[in-house]
């Protein structure tokens, strides 16, 4: 199945934490807080706001930072993508 996010929503994959710290203690998941940086999988169109089109300010493959509490977790063939709307967006990482 394929997603295709529509207007200016943006389909992410979460890139996991770490377990394991660098010293060599693995920690558990409780221990873990959740990953706020994601590969950009899929765009929307962009949005059409009082007849301007905004468009779309990340692509496929960029790596970026979003807000901890935004988005919309869905899981896809067993694997867990985060939908967001490209305000969410915090940095685009290079």
């Amino acid at each position: 199945m394929k997603i295709k996010p529509l207007f200016d929503r943006v389909v992410l994959l979460p890139i996991e934490n770490e377990s394991e710290t660098k010293g060599g203690i693995l920690l558990p998941m409780a221990a873990q807080e959740k990953s706020q940086l994601a590969t950009v999988v899929a765009v929307g169109s962009g949005e059409n706001i009082d007849g301007k089109q905004i468009g779309m300010q990340v692509k496929v493959g960029d790596k970026v930072l979003y807000g901890k509490f935004t988005g919309t977790e869905i899981n896809v063939d067993d694997v867990k993508y985060v939908v967001i709307r490209q305000p969410d967006i915090l940095a685009v990482i290079e």
